[in-house]
């Protein structure tokens, strides 16, 4: 499948929340989402903890949302501090 807003290949997961995660289709040692395929052939994915590291048959993707390059834009400088992002672009407009 594809990213609808910037057409790259994604894979899409079901986290132990039961919601719906999308991956890079590679690998990514520095992403913080483990994913395996389960017994009926479903990705799940799970954020590693120290409780809980990654296992054996689980591999490191990095979520689609932190590399689509629709979703990421400039920070404002001094306006939201570092690892926030304003959600302004992706709210609905009130109609008047």
């Amino acid at each position: 499948m594809t990213c609808r807003a910037c057409h790259r290949p994604v894979l899409w997961t079901v986290t132990a929340a039961g919601r719906r995660l999308a991956v890079d289709p590679d690998p990514d040692p520095a992403g913080n989402a483990a994913v395996w395929r389960d017994g009926t052939g479903t990705l799940r994915s799970r954020r590693p903890t120290d409780e809980l590291p990654l296992c054996g048959w689980e591999l490191l993707h990095m979520p689609h949302v932190a590399t689509c390059p629709a979703h990421t834009q400039p920070a404002l400088p001094g306006a939201l501090p570092p690892g926030v992002v304003s959600l302004d672009a992706h709210r609905r407009k009130k109609r008047p």
